[in-house]
């Protein structure tokens, strides 16, 4: 007896540090903590996203060329490049809304998928229809629903986009969805992307999607090793990338009963991140991020949006923020606007540094990449923390184990750069090449720079006073 009357405070005492700690995650976790340490977005990447916002916009409307619910600036929509569009009738609840563009002007074939109806039951059906580790692709997991319903849209549109693929061999291939549409547009991407042959042999490269305030829709290495395809879009406190796609699992993460659910959501957040990058059947955001920054911790009002961008594989968006703004940033019209606030005052500030235009074509190539070596990083990132699956492909864009040259080549890009010197400079020792995962210290720096004379005192190397 005495013993359980000596365990009793204990366990209260467990219990009360769990809530508090709970309490902590759910109540103090801000949005900018997701992207702190993300690089900026150009309005180069950024551009396409308001417009993308507006195409799936445009799926609410009934007639296109009498708009009832036009933003300020129009849609941008052309209504004779409207090649069709589905509504919940045509498709008879397999998926929801979508129509085809073909934007001319832009160089672009788009499917544009409208987001959840909430007075749709189908919709809740291909939410609802998914369980955990039901569904495998590509050596991954996806959600079921989702890609029945993406199975569907390319089966009905197979003929169409083959036959514009075929005739506009320069246009691109864009998948661009919200919320729900957001899934199905990821899964469309996946899809082409395994299967060109269904397409006319459409090459990777020609394959976009555009993910707005996108669903947890594939597991993890999946959403890391297609993030030269697919591009997510999130909007601050946005719940849904941060939530498990299923719709009870939806409202359990806002309306956390204390009775009811508190020792779950103490579970969750008391479970290290790391053990939930090693479960292979948690799914997660896709692609690339955007996130959409305006507000800040404890102060009031909207800021000036900033928009951060990173492939990120530990750390992605895996806490609920609890604010008022959690639904109402999950709104496309809210992403939208907020989008093209961001992408007017990036490209203001890139007018005022009066970029000449070799120079911001010169810039486009180097950010081109700069992609392409972060999102390798972010494949060897996930490897490192022993993600489930992530080297068990091996194609181009799949695979891990990399030829020594090429790591040895980005390794002396990113020495040189610390330097200031071209990859190719003598200065960058071949010794420093074969020195990988860990950073250049000083005095590696110092001796890559200076050599010793007679007496030892370090001088410049004379390749370096030659310049």
């Amino acid at each position: 007896m005495s013993i359980l009357c000596g365990c009793c405070p204990l366990l209260e005492c467990v219990y009360c540090l769990g809530c508090a700690r709970w309490a902590y995650k759910r109540c103090l976790y801000t949005a900018g903590h997701d992207s702190k340490d993300w690089g900026l977005a150009t309005p180069h990447e950024f551009e396409p996203v308001p417009r993308f916002c507006r195409y799936i916009l445009s799926v609410y409307e009934d007639d296109i060329r009498n708009p009832l619910w036009e933003p300020p600036d129009g849609y941008g929509i052309n209504p004779d490049w409207l090649l069709l569009k589905k509504t919940y009738e045509d498709t008879q609840g397999r998926a929801p809304a979508y129509i085809l563009y073909l934007d001319h002007d832009h160089r672009d074939v788009v499917v544009a998928i409208r987001g959840l109806n909430l007075a749709k039951e189908s919709d809740y059906a291909v939410l609802l229809d998914n369980k955990l580790g039901e569904r495998k692709f590509d050596g991954g997991y996806v959600h079921n629903g989702l890609l029945k319903a993406a199975g569907w849209v390319l089966d009905e549109e197979c003929e169409v986009l083959r036959d514009l693929v075929v005739r506009y061999p320069s246009y691109s291939l864009t998948f661009a969805g919200h919320s729900l549409g957001s899934g199905v547009a990821t899964m469309l991407a996946l899809l082409v992307v395994r299967h060109p042959d269904k397409l006319g042999d459409i090459e990777r490269k020609r394959v976009r999607c555009f993910a707005i305030a996108p669903a947890r829709c594939m597991s993890l290495n999946l959403a890391v090793r297609y993030a030269d395809v697919i591009n997510s879009v999130v909007l601050q406190d946005d719940f849904l990338p941060r939530t498990a796609t299923p719709l009870e699992d939806i409202f359990k993460s806002l309306f956390c009963l204390p009775c009811l659910l508190c020792i779950r959501c103490m579970k969750d957040t008391c479970v290290p991140e790391q053990k939930m990058l090693k479960d292979p059947r948690r799914l997660y955001a896709p692609g690339r991020m955007y996130h959409i920054v305006e507000r800040k911790p404890c102060r009031l009002g909207r800021f000036p949006p900033v928009v951060k961008t990173a492939v990120p594989v530990d750390g992605r968006f895996e806490h609920i923020v609890l604010s008022c703004n959690a639904t109402s940033d999950h709104a496309i019209i809210w992403i939208e606007r907020e989008a093209q606030r961001a992408l007017n005052l990036m490209l203001e500030k890139e007018k005022r540094m009066e970029i000449p235009e070799k120079q911001r074509m010169e810039r486009q190539e180097s950010l081109a990449r700069e992609h392409n070596l972060e999102y390798k990083a972010a494949l060897r990132r996930a490897v490192t923390l022993d993600v489930p699956h992530a080297d068990s492909i091996s194609s181009e864009y799949g695979t891990f184990n990399k030829e020594a040259e090429t790591e040895e080549e980005e390794e002396t890009e990113s020495i040189a750069s610390m330097v200031g010197e071209s990859a190719s400079s003598s200065s960058v020792r071949p010794s420093y090449k074969r020195r990988r995962n860990r950073g250049v210290s000083w005095d590696e720096l110092i001796e890559s720079l200076f050599e010793r004379d007679e007496s030892g005192n370090l001088t410049f190397e004379k390749s370096d006073l030659r310049r």
